[in-house]
């Protein structure tokens, strides 16, 4: 097994610097057009290397084959989680330095598929020891800078916290780019698609997208919106920067989470309060028992200074009675 030192070369010098990019839109938005056109530009102009992952090429396909039948939204779901996985697996491989493990409980046609898709980018070895469901890493997967593109409509915030949340667990440079396409002319581009969606779908996402956030969301503060079809070259500046700035600024294993903080401070203030207020109220109960119970002793004894004279238990008695 190769060591992490040994596999990167012996011109690196320290950790090998990795990025996921999340790029999203709605379905027919350029988004896989886009991503191979990035592709192609960093492995030019920056030397990286780069790994687009097409959930289209990847998930549908195999379910089809296993099932013969379009996945439920719940199970859409798990198919998504399963394919994280499989990134997870490959960037534990690609950080290590060490050959690629299959996962034991694996969807097989979507596995086939996730390693052709890693061999067609030159990413692991046709070598690999596929009987022994092990996988070499080539050099160019590790030998300098890495950048995952996954290209996918995570039209829900939430799909893409899970990305965020992987790049977290490992340190991982993180980004967003959203391609910003008429609804109109995703309708027109899918229609001229062989296998088109119903237009119902599009229109649903339309309504439901949720577009990165980085005022309401602090993890979401590293995103780009890029007008489609067309890339200004000022867009593309913004991009390159982007991508530099999340590899540069890996996101911390440990990250203090602000906004869960927040949540914490304004619970623990309402637990205070809320205790605070239960104090309050069994000292104005103690209080009213004690003053019912002295008053208790005037209705049923007789007058303090007098045993013959008993006096009844109304203001005006006991009034009285402290006038005599």
């Amino acid at each position: 097994m190769k060591t992490g030192e040994d596999a990167r070369g012996e011109g690196s010098t320290g950790p090998q610097k990795l990025g996921l990019c999340v790029l999203c839109g709605l379905p027919a938005a350029g988004k896989s057009t886009f991503a191979r056109a990035l592709s192609h530009r960093l492995q030019q102009e920056r030397g990286w290397a780069v790994c687009v992952v097409a959930y289209d090429d990847v998930m549908p396909d195999a379910f089809l084959r296993e099932a013969s039948a379009r996945p439920l939204p719940s199970q859409w779901k798990l198919l998504r989680q399963e394919l994280l996985k499989y990134l997870e697996y490959f960037l534990m491989a690609v950080i290590n330095g060490c050959q690629m493990s299959a996962p034991p409980d694996r969807t097989e046609a979507m596995w086939e598929d996730f390693i052709t898709c890693l061999k067609d980018q030159n990413l692991i070895s046709s070598a690999a020891c596929e009987a022994q469901s092990c996988y070499l890493l080539t050099k160019t997967a590790v030998s300098g800078p890495l950048f995952l593109i996954l290209d996918d409509n995570f039209y829900y915030q939430s799909m893409r916290y899970e990305v965020y949340q992987l790049a977290r667990k490992y340190s991982l440079g993180f980004c967003q780019v959203f391609l910003d396409c008429s609804l109109e002319t995703c309708l027109q581009r899918n229609g001229q698609r062989p296998q088109a969606l119903p237009a119902e779908t599009i229109h649903l996402m339309g309504r439901k997208i949720e577009k990165p956030n980085p005022e309401k969301n602090a993890w979401e503060h590293n995103s780009l919106t890029i007008q489609s079809p067309a890339c200004s070259p000022e867009a593309s500046l913004k991009l390159t920067d982007l991508l530099l700035t999340a590899l540069e600024n890996p996101v911390k294993c440990v990250e203090d989470n602000v906004e869960q903080k927040e949540t914490d401070r304004i619970t623990c203030s309402t637990n205070i309060l809320h205790q605070a207020d239960q104090t309050l109220r069994r000292i104005v109960s103690q209080t009213m028992k004690e003053a019912k119970g002295t008053l208790g002793t005037y209705r049923l004894g007789s007058r303090p200074d007098s045993a013959a004279s008993p006096v009844p238990w109304t203001l005006g008695g006991i009034r009285k009675a402290s006038q005599r």
